[in-house]
């Protein structure tokens, strides 16, 4: 029986849905998920398996103009992502509008490689609208198929699967039947801690943090957690902690029973609060905070 597999790479303008298009996907939450743009940083694989296949996912950072050298890494994890792509998922919504970007497109148009173009969000429109856009799109991109999806809802996502399937070449397995992804229980521990900082903390907080996974000791029943939430202010770690210390204990509190959810065990988690004024700009700390690749 043949084996078909490869990299199926998720790429697209922020706030479109991708992370929650990759999470509906893997049947796991993998990447965290906010409102607000620029969520994620880095690229997140998540694995599927099947007897005669395996789909290696990636999230990537949604497509922009770099303004600061994380942001510059984040576009190389985007860059590595049109590299390597067996498939490319292309997502956009019914919001967007299609010619943002064409210089991008044009690029996804000329790798020579499957691509699939997924209209996300249609539960929030009306078929007209959607008719209307899988034609617009159908010009931009006319390599690519086509397919209207609700990722929130699971609209789709099934057919979109078997689409999937029928574009991966036949391949090896990439990584042993029982991965689910690439990153370590560090990573995701920090992703969930950053997750709450995105949620409950506005303007120009949630970009300019960083969180840092200092020690992490698991046990049986029992995950010991210390964590640097790094900012680029001193004013900005006064918000960060709150009066009192009441929305630092908040985010602490939240974080601690998400990471009990993901682990199935009890975590102790303890968080503290630095200022570092270039971290977004110097190279050697961003390394250390993996971004690179």
């Amino acid at each position: 029986m043949s084996h078909k597999s490869g990299f199926v790479n998720i790429i697209g303008n922020p706030n479109v849905g991708k992370s929650t298009l990759m999470n509906a996907l893997v049947g796991e939450r993998i990447s965290i998920i906010t409102k607000k743009a620029q969520t994620t940083r880095h690229r997140i694989m998540g694995i599927v398996n099947g007897d005669d296949y395996q789909i290696v996912y990636s999230d990537t950072p949604g497509v922009l103009r770099p303004a600061y050298k994380l942001q510059e890494s984040m576009m190389r994890f985007v860059e590595s992502a049109l590299d390597d792509a067996d498939v490319i998922l292309y997502i956009t919504d019914t919001y967007e509008s299609p010619n943002k970007n064409q210089d991008f497109l044009n690029r996804i148009q000329n790798l020579g490689v499957p691509i699939i173009l997924v209209i996300n969000k249609v539960d929030l429109t009306n078929q007209e609208m959607v008719e209307q856009k899988v034609e617009l799109w159908s010009k931009l991109l006319p390599k690519a198929r086509i397919l209207p999806v609700s990722a929130l809802h699971g609209f789709n996502t099934d057919g979109l699967t078997t689409m999937i399937k029928e574009a991966l070449p036949e391949g090896p397995e990439y990584f042993s039947k029982d991965t689910l992804t690439d990153k370590t229980m560090r990573f995701f521990a920090s992703e969930i801690i950053r997750e709450k900082i995105l949620i409950h903390y506005q303007k120009e907080i949630p970009y300019s943090v960083e969180v840092d996974i200092e020690e992490y000791k698991e046990s049986p029943k029992l995950d010991s957690i210390r964590a640097i939430i790094y900012v680029s202010r001193e004013s900005q770690k006064s918000i960060v902690i709150g009066q009192g210390g009441k929305m630092l204990k908040k985010v602490g509190i939240e974080s601690r029973l998400d990471l009990e959810k993901f682990l199935d065990k009890k975590v102790f988690l303890e968080l503290f609060v630095k200022v570092d004024p270039d971290w977004r700009d110097n190279d050697s700390k961003l390394k250390r905070f993996g971004y690179s690749h």
